[in-house]
């Protein structure tokens, strides 16, 4: 026992026990594991930083001493245990903050974004915007050329994206689309840069390809270059990209509500895909409307004035009213919006905005033995909302052209219905009628010509009435020239006959025929020597019906209006 007294003691950082230097790895081994095992994940971790305890009195034996040693080992296991670390108190490591981050205090964000009122849900940004889908799950619509099995949805699946040019009208998810492309290859390791051509510059694209070319050469890294309209880029401005989208320096996605084949260079369009979006089903409009009244938490009211549920479910506790939407009103306003889920859903947004702002509780019997207020949409709010019902129609587009092409084919095929249709389409979109009244008076000669020869008188008659008296009186005075002209015989002889005098001098070879001598007039005495006019008949002189050529020698006996094969 004296022996081992001379040797040196150390003291036990952990449990404070003094022991002899060869012994004391050994102990503190033991005693790092024993605090391990004892300060378990899921433990909670000590409210306050332990204290080091004092040594006790020299009389009291070593077994009463370690009582501190669990919470002391758990300072130096803070990453196995979940312990406090040595650092300050004010202080948190990178993971400490992230995870506070991600676990907010009072409740979660869960709690928080439950608690929300409905007010707050429809600040900020517009309803269509804060219910973008981010996944190809969620997106609604378009199974044409994004459905199962399809080869867009594949390439996107496997992120072999090539540059695409993505036609439709508004609201069809162009946009949409490209954010749910940029979600995707921000996870793959991929730049995605978006610019719009309303208001980006020649300057900006090419800061971009520089870029692009960097991150390629440097770090192998694809850039994604997203062109928001770009039908509004000029073709100087869309050459930037020919050499660029060539050699794989940028992939190019661009959105435009217009024809690509009018409006993008077709060297441009040899390099891309056109993806034909077209606009969006009723059926896909209720989809999109359905989750846009589950986020806000809003109840439907079917046909039979049942209490629907609402995806998050109003609190019993909520001091806000409940509010209330009727089913009708949700598929008036998935036939109203047109297939443009923008104008739909800040359509319902506007409407129970205004609802809200009125702050009018209307009694509503949910079942017979109860009742109970809230703020009910109707169906009539929602029309309100939208003001007049959404016509899509683009004076200077692609939608201009198909609207006269379907009311000058409705015209020729005697449907009058249909032309009333296609000529309001036109109006109520704003259409100028001076154009259609131009139209109507060629519609006269060519497709009606002599079958009705007043048909023109009417049609002149028209375009005179549209410019004395303009919109909207001169929308009826329109309406019955179309009519007429649906109902009046048709007939195309004169048309076709010049059209075959058109080919016949297209197809012409050599020097045009001569004007025959006798045709041609001689206000002189040289020309009347030289036989101009010389042997001509006049025929008010002759009672009987005269015998006189007058075409050329090369074409006696042409008869243009015989219909000529083709």
């Amino acid at each position: 026992m004296e022996g081992i007294k001379e040797e040196e003691l150390v003291q036990c950082p952990v449990c404070l026990r003094e022991l002899p230097g060869a012994h004391i790895n050994s102990h503190l081994d033991q005693c790092l594991q024993a605090g391990e095992s004892e300060a378990k994940p899921g433990s909670s971790p000590p409210c306050k930083r332990p204290r080091l305890v004092a040594a006790p009195p020299e009389g009291e034996p070593p077994e009463a001493r370690p009582a501190a040693a669990p919470s002391l080992a758990s300072l130096f296991h803070k990453s196995h245990g979940g312990g406090q670390s040595l650092e300050a108190p004010g202080r948190r490591s990178g993971a400490g903050r992230e995870e506070a981050a991600m676990k907010p205090e009072n409740g979660g964000s869960a709690a928080a974004a439950s608690g929300a009122s409905l007010a707050q849900k429809l600040e900020g940004k517009p309803l269509a915007e804060r219910l973008r889908p981010d996944t190809l799950g969620d997106y609604v619509g378009q199974e044409r050329v994004l459905g199962s099995q399809t080869l867009l949805r594949s390439l996107l699946e496997s992120h072999e994206i090539p540059s695409l040019i993505l036609w439709g009208p508004p609201g069809c998810g162009k946009t949409t689309l490209a954010h749910i492309i940029a979600n995707s290859s921000k996870k793959n390791g991929t730049r995605f840069v978006t610019l719009s051509a309303t208001s980006a510059k020649t300057n900006d694209v090419r800061d971009v390809i520089s870029q692009a070319q960097n991150e390629k050469r440097l770090f192998k890294r694809k850039t994604i270059l997203f062109i928001d309209e770009i039908h509004r880029f000029n073709k100087s401005q869309q050459d930037t990209f020919l050499p660029h989208v060539e050699c794989g320096t940028v992939t190019l996605i661009g959105a435009t509500t217009e024809n690509p084949s009018f409006q993008v260079n077709a060297a441009l369009l040899s390099r891309c895909r056109v993806i034909v979006l077209e606009k969006l089903s009723v059926e896909a409009m209720e989809a999109i409307l359905m989750r846009a009244v589950r986020s806000l938490g809003l109840q439907v009211l079917g046909q039979g004035d049942q209490r629907g549920s609402s995806a998050t479910g109003s609190s019993s506790e909520s001091s806000e009213l409940p509010v209330y939407i009727e089913d009708k009103a949700l598929k008036t306003l998935a036939y109203l919006c047109d297939g443009d889920a923008r104008t739909g859903l800040n359509g319902l947004q506007l409407a129970v905005q205004a609802r809200l702002a009125a702050g009018k509780t209307t009694p509503w019997n949910i079942t017979k033995s109860d009742s109970a207020g809230g703020i009910l949409i109707t169906e009539e709010h929602i029309k309100e909302g939208l003001q007049r019902s959404h016509i899509l129609y683009d004076r200077a587009g692609e939608e201009h052209y198909n609207c006269i092409s379907a009311l000058h084919k409705s015209m020729r095929g005697s449907d009058e219905n249909a032309s009333l249709y296609w000529l309001a389409r036109m109006l109520e979109g704003g259409e100028d009628p001076l154009y259609v009244a131009r139209r109507l008076v060629r519609f006269a000669s060519e497709d009606i010509g002599l079958a009705d020869p007043l048909a023109l008188t009417q049609a002149v008659a028209a375009y005179q009435g549209c410019h004395f008296i303009g919109m909207p009186e001169c929308e009826v005075i329109l309406a019955q020239c179309v009519v007429y002209f649906a109902r009046a015989p048709k007939s195309i002889e004169v048309y076709r006959a010049y059209n075959n005098v058109k080919e016949c001098l297209r197809m012409h070879t050599g020097p045009l025929p001569p004007v025959p001598l006798h045709l041609r007039n001689a206000p002189t005495r040289l020309m009347k020597n030289l036989g101009y006019g010389k042997g001509y008949k006049y025929n008010p002189m002759y009672k009987e019906p005269v015998e006189q050529d007058y075409l050329p020698e090369e074409l006696k006996g042409t008869d243009f209006f015989k219909e000529r094969e083709t």
